[in-house]
């Protein structure tokens, strides 16, 4: 979050985990060790897979953990709470290990983005704020995701501050869509916090600051005539806007040798008025002269204006993508999978339910992916007991866990593994790579996907099995608890 360095955040969790943690330690669990899965259930849109993003905050929020003595003082005085359960929160340290993938990694349904093993009320406590970051940037890393491939190669600005659910949003939402794949944001915060580049030009409020559209262009291309992008349908992008923005282009930048200029249009019928102002700037002579729309676009808009011949060269996206309009939660969620004897045994925990889709997964677990070696693309998840290793210099036949007779026979692969330590004692061991270097691993790793992953609509099924193992030990559970 935007105030990380200036507020505690620790308090950002829900009263239970509280509560919980007084009960842990009253009856005598609070040095437990925990394992806890956070993953989700279902993919946002409909679409084949989702994007991993919020990890950095993740790590920044756990190096901060601490209660601070108002904190003390607020909970004192609700008057529910043990001193001793206030003492532990008082010298509270997180002292666990997490494992998690590396944001802008594709992932799936039920696999975990993240493993906390911890003790118990360490454990609970950083349940709220993770779930709040993880799921919020997985959602709009994976609808600009979606957005940038509708483009095919065009460039996709966010450009949705305005419209975003709080200050926050707008930030963190910034950031997780240059993750998918967006070239900027219109958002400076973004850029001076994260190096995320902010750009723009100007509002209609602009050009009616002027007497006439054209002195507001020429005064902007004096102003800024490296970077002239002219806002064309204030009054009639076709009868005034675009030839007044031609007119200025002549009149201020031609004679200074400056070919690159662009127009924006915001409204209107975008097919129709890019294709007309694409022919009069060329017939003018500026045919280097870039084209940006927006207007409420989404990945749906963006394919039908290509299929409709737009001559778009980039596209400016808000609040659909900022929000996720069409689906504007991720569903991600945290639970417990084992617990940790003190002779270092591991007992499998498992979440039953009559909604099938939410029996969980038990157990610590490792993900693996597996990957063609002739093609190089990515053939099925793999999850697994973590004490088992994927030998890939041998076929392995993997199997449907909901459906177990479906099977699949996979050779020539290359197995590895995906989840990373973060933590390991409660110290960081992960290096944080840069902002550009998680986008170009997120555009690296969809790449590795088959086209039929990739659909909007009805995409396949990626394979996400359990290891036999890992199956049987789900089995036995359900079974014992029927």
């Amino acid at each position: 979050m935007t105030n990380d360095r200036n507020i505690n955040l620790t308090m950002l969790c829900d009263f239970y985990e509280l509560t919980m943690g007084n009960g842990y330690l009253a009856a005598g669990m609070a040095d437990r060790v925990t394992y806890f899965d956070l993953f989700f259930r279902s993919v946002p849109d409909g679409g084949g897979f989702a994007i991993a993003a919020g990890l950095e905050q993740v790590i920044d929020y756990v190096q901060d953990l601490r209660f601070e003595p108002e904190d003390i003082a607020y909970l004192r005085g609700r008057g529910i709470f043990s001193e001793a359960f206030l003492q532990y929160l008082a010298d509270f340290r997180f002292t666990g290990d997490i494992w998690a993938l590396p944001e802008g990694t594709p992932v799936f349904p039920r696999e975990p983005l993240f493993i906390v093993r911890a003790p118990a009320i360490q454990a609970q406590l950083l349940e709220t704020y993770m779930l709040c970051m993880v799921n919020h940037e997985s959602l709009i890393a994976t609808k600009a995701n979606r957005i940038v491939r509708a483009a095919k190669g065009r460039t996709v600005l966010e450009f949705g501050s305005r419209r975003a659910q709080g200050g926050d949003a707008a930030v963190i939402g910034a950031r997780a869509a240059y993750i998918g794949g967006c070239a900027g944001t219109a958002c400076t915060l973004t850029d001076q916090l994260y190096g995320v580049p902010a750009g723009g030009t100007m509002a209609h409020a602009w050009v009616q600051m002027f007497d006439t559209e054209l002195d507001a262009f020429r005064a902007y291309c004096r102003t800024y005539p490296d970077s002239a992008t002219l806002l064309v349908d204030t009054y009639n992008t076709l009868q005034s806007g675009v030839p007044n923005a031609i007119r200025a282009f002549d009149e201020i930048l031609k004679p200074l040798g400056i070919r690159k200029c662009g127009i924006r249009l915001d409204s209107g019928d975008l097919a129709y008025l890019s294709r007309k102002a694409r022919q009069m700037l060329d017939e003018a002579g500026w045919t280097q002269c870039t084209i940006t729309t927006s207007n409420s676009l989404d990945e749906y808009l963006i394919q039908d204006l290509i299929r409709q011949g737009a001559c778009i060269d980039c596209f400016g996206v808000g609040e659909r993508l900022i929000t996720a309009k069409s689906e504007p939660v991720f569903g991600g969620v945290y639970k417990l999978t084992a617990v940790e004897g003190p002779d270092g045994s591991i007992t499998p925990k498992i979440k039953i339910s009559e909604n099938v889709g939410k029996i969980t997964n038990p157990h610590f677990k490792k993900l693996y992916r597996f990957y063609g070696r002739d093609s190089g693309k990515a053939l099925a998840d793999y999850l697994c007991v973590h004490d088992e290793t994927v030998d890939d210099s041998k076929n392995l036949v993997i199997f449907d866990p909901e459906n177990t007779w479906k099977q699949k026979e996979v050779y020539d692969f290359q197995a590895k593994e995906l989840l990373v330590p973060i933590f390991q004692g409660g110290k960081l061991v992960y290096e944080k790579p840069t902002l550009p270097q998680i986008k170009a691993y997120c555009a690296q790793q969809v790449d590795t996907l088959w086209d039929e992953v990739l659909r909007f609509e009805n995409p396949h099924r990626y394979y996400v099995d359990l290891s036999q193992k890992l199956w049987d030990i789900k089995n036995d559970l359900l079974h014992a608890r029927s």
